[in-house]
């Protein structure tokens, strides 16, 4: 008989943790609770990828419209509500917690509304006082958005404030040029705020493949994105009637309903930039990066190794060097994404409950950025393969057909990587409308080591964007 309260802890109500501890419960019999000290979904569900994407369809509405026109359809367009679209948003989420509380339940998962923090390998202390042993401990406590350290930085907001914004701004400044940052700047600017972009690097996504991430900035500056690159925020702080010394133009007193007063941090802000330009803004969103979620959890004390930014350092089966002490997902700041800390998650159960050692392959994992158009990627850029290999490059850029028919500017791109020896596609990326959609498919093939012959004998749906993946025969370039 178990001298543990339980056989699994598991810290942490997001996607991966609550899958680790459903399937652990109601598949491999152990006996689990789990500890969320502020919402059940996590990042994901509450403050990341679910209501972004439906912010991201909301701001792609206003395009619909005036597009439908070129179509012969006579549209009325009176504007974007955000209070009418926040309250869905927000029965959606609380639905959504809703599920992920019953799905717990429904799997014998005991539950505790408190934070939970380790107080020696097997046993967890929570912040109502209680205490429990458990003969393994999970932590699944993701990650957070970080602000610079800078004077004034309070003033702004990060990424999980912008969901429970009152009132749309009428203007913003967004600093960064990372995922997060370039799909907010493209949401709200769909969404009628007038939106400006500072990012210190010399372009945007870093990371991506330079072709994409070159058509992205070029389409975001058509959707109305005013984007610097090169350029960095030096000062902000609040702004007050009549304060225009060195400004790039005088500001209205009726441009802002409620001048700054006594409360700042509400009203418009006055920001000065690396390149000389000083403006104000209703609002500053910082998108400059996020931290793991690993303060205060008496891990060190108790032989748990942190690295860069505090992430949970582990082996290959997400084990720390605490036997007892497993992470999965951002916590552990491996490849931060949702399915992946699920995968982890599964893969732990499999490991240490089915006794089945299983590792998370990290390799080849499809991802989209949700910008406007989107971008889909799955394997190496064209930059990491010319590095590592003889490349052959072939690509393809052009107006779609929806978008030609109504005269919108706005360009997509089919690129293939290929490997000259072996022959196999080792990259694909895309820039398009559904791009998110079409990369889960190509991923399929990139992951099987498909070649590219074996795209070339796929037969092309039409008429499609995506054909283009199927009919590219002749390389662009090689490196």
């Amino acid at each position: 008989m178990s001298t543990f309260d339980y056989d699994l802890f598991v810290i942490g109500g997001g996607s991966g943790g609550v899958r680790a501890a459903r399937v652990a419960a109601g598949e491999a019999g152990a006996k689990v609770a789990l500890a969320e000290e502020d919402r059940y979904g996590g990042t994901c569900v509450i403050r990341g990828c679910v209501p972004k994407k439906l912010m991201v369809f909301a701001s792609g509405y206003g395009g619909m419209v005036e597009e439908a026109t070129h179509y012969g359809w006579d549209m009325l367009n009176r504007g974007f509500d955000w209070q009418t679209f926040s309250g869905h948003l927000n029965n959606e989420l609380d639905r959504l917690e809703g599920v992920y509380r019953k799905l717990l339940a429904g799997s014998g998962v005991t539950t505790y509304d408190a934070r939970a923090r380790l107080k020696d390998p097997h046993t967890v202390e929570l912040s109502t006082g209680e205490t429990f042993t458990a003969k393994h401990i999970l932590v699944a406590t993701g990650g957070r958005p970080v602000r610079p350290d800078m004077p004034n930085a309070h003033l702004g907001i990060v990424s999980d404030d912008i969901f429970h914004l009152e009132n749309l701004p009428k203007s913003i400044l967004i600093i960064g040029g990372g995922y997060i940052a370039c799909e907010f700047a493209c949401i709200l600017a769909g969404l009628g705020v007038d939106v400006t972009q500072y990012y210190r690097g010399a372009q945007i996504l870093r990371g991506f493949d330079d072709e994409a991430r070159g058509l992205i900035a070029e389409s975001m500056r058509e959707l109305g994105v005013d984007l610097h690159t090169g350029t960095n925020i030096v000062e902000m702080d609040c702004y007050r009637e009549g304060d225009d010394d060195g400004m790039d133009a005088p500001v209205e007193a009726t441009q802002y309903a409620m001048p700054v007063k006594d409360a700042p941090q509400e009203g418009p802000l006055k920001v000065k930039s690396t390149n000389g330009h000083i403006k104000v803004f209703d609002q500053v969103l910082f998108a400059t990066g996020r931290r793991p979620n690993s303060d205060d959890m008496g891990l060190e004390e108790i032989g748990v190794t942190l690295g860069r930014g505090g992430a949970i350092e582990v082996d290959e089966y997400s084990q720390t060097k605490v036997p007892s002490v497993y992470a999965i997902g951002d916590v552990t700041d491996r490849v931060n994404l949702t399915p992946v800390a699920i995968r982890e998650g599964m893969a732990f159960v499999e490991t240490v409950f089915n006794g089945n050692p299983t590792k998370v392959d990290h390799d080849l994992i499809p991802s989209a950025v949700f910008t406007q158009p989107e971008l889909g990627t799955v394997g190496l850029t064209e930059e990491q393969a010319r590095d590592q290999e003889p490349i052959e490059v072939y690509c393809a850029s052009f107006r779609p057909m929806q978008s030609a028919f109504a005269d919108k500017p706005g360009r997509v791109l089919m690129k293939l990587i290929v490997s000259q020896e072996t022959r196999k596609v080792l990259g694909c990326h895309i820039v398009a409308p559904g791009a998110g959609e079409m990369i889960q498919l190509a991923g399929i093939a990139v992951k099987m080591g498909a070649t590219k012959e074996d795209f070339d004998r796929t037969v092309a749906v039409h008429p499609t964007m995506s054909e283009e993946i199927v009919t590219m025969r002749k390389p662009m370039r090689t490196a």
